[in-house]
């Protein structure tokens, strides 16, 4: 019998396979309907595994079409939402923000009307999770930590359009009622990550011998969070976490972005039998990214404290794990970057 139908939005990326796995792996009396886009960023072999479960549906559509969130509401009648599919790359939202601004917000917007209509006006066993990022909350110095109570301070157009977003969110559970919460996340690494971040890009040069380029000097600091405690973590929120609450999800992991990638060409060097030092010297300095934000660090203590979640790994042994899933998994990476994938949807799913 199905208890519940839960819809996961971009479901077919780096963190939402994850999170699809895990709720149909885990649950499975839940119907789990995963709703992807496919763009470069979604990729259905991240899945494999699990394509073929019984309590999982695969969706093929954007959340910015009205008309398709309406009909799924309909079709589906789904008890809860995992909001995960944005445009998500800050390079690329500087180069294009039009298409962060439609996605991230008018998709979102979609979403919340869709569930404020099917689910009105009795909103019991019923929850619309919205997950996030730091970004949100600007740039800090060298001291200081983001909380749930940190104003927001977008620097970039993607920090910008998910800060929209997230207001957003809140006003439709305060003006509607509608039964949300919300998680802001470090940044989060492990398998099956796009590589064009920074540290799946890193391991990719490093391994076909091509120049590994460090914005400014290497001195940003980022919060690391490996993506399968995130995972967990948003299992706990979803089921857990209050209503009309935000919970900072970290990994207590704050690496300037030089000490990474140094610590990754160690790790490279070892694993490819080659002598220590000889990946750094591929290390190339560039210009610095327009507004780039100097640190973040996130304060996780209230996720750790209401809902008992903590990040499971420390940094270098998530490292080596991640170095190990990317050299074994070749084909993996070699498809993604020669886009033969796109041969997989098509014979997996009929276009919509």
């Amino acid at each position: 019998m199905i208890k519940k139908t839960i819809l996961i939005t971009g479901g077919a990326g780096f963190i939402g396979s994850h999170v699809v796995r895990l709720f149909v792996n885990k649950y499975p009396d839940y119907k789990i309907v995963n709703l992807d886009v496919l763009t470069y960023a979604g990729n259905l072999e991240n899945l494999k595994d699990i394509e073929d479960s019984s309590n999982y549906i695969f969706e093929r559509g954007d959340i910015t079409d009205e008309k398709l969130i309406d009909e799924l509401f309909a079709k589906y009648q789904f008890n809860g939402i995992i909001h995960l599919a944005a445009e998500s790359h800050v390079d690329r939202s500087i180069a294009d923000p039009n298409q962060f601004i439609k996605t991230n917000i008018f998709g979102t917007v979609n979403l919340l009307n869709a569930a404020r209509k099917h689910w009105s006006p009795d909103f019991d066993d019923k929850k619309f999770y919205h997950i996030s990022t730091d970004e949100v909350y600007g740039s800090l110095g060298d001291e200081g930590i983001f909380t749930e109570e940190t104003a927001y301070d977008p620097r970039s157009p993607y920090s910008a359009s998910k800060a929209s977003s997230d207001h957003l969110v809140r006003a439709y559970n305060h003006t509607y009622k509608l039964p949300t919460v919300i998680s802001n996340c470090s940044n989060n690494y492990g398998p099956n990550q796009f590589p064009e971040k920074l540290i799946p890009l890193v391991i990719h040069n490093i391994k076909n011998n091509k120049a590994i380029p460090v914005y400014g000097k290497g001195e940003n600091v980022r919060d690391w969070l490996y993506v399968i405690d995130h995972a967990r973590a948003i299992d706990m929120v979803f089921h857990n976490g209050k209503i009309g609450e935000t919970y900072n999800i970290g990994g207590n992991n704050e690496w300037k972005n030089i000490d990474l990638i140094n610590t990754l060409c160690e790790i490279m060097d070892r694993r490819l039998n080659r002598v220590n030092g000889e990946s750094a010297k591929r290390i190339t300095f560039v210009k610095d990214r327009a507004g780039h934000d100097l640190r973040y660090a996130i304060d996780s203590s209230k996720i750790q404290q209401e809902l008992n979640w903590k990040p499971s790994l420390q940094f270098k042994e998530g490292l080596e794990k991640t170095v190990d899933w990317y050299l074994n998994n070749e084909d993996w990476l070699t498809h993604v970057m020669d886009g033969d994938y796109e041969k997989y949807y098509d014979k997996q799913y009929h276009k919509r």
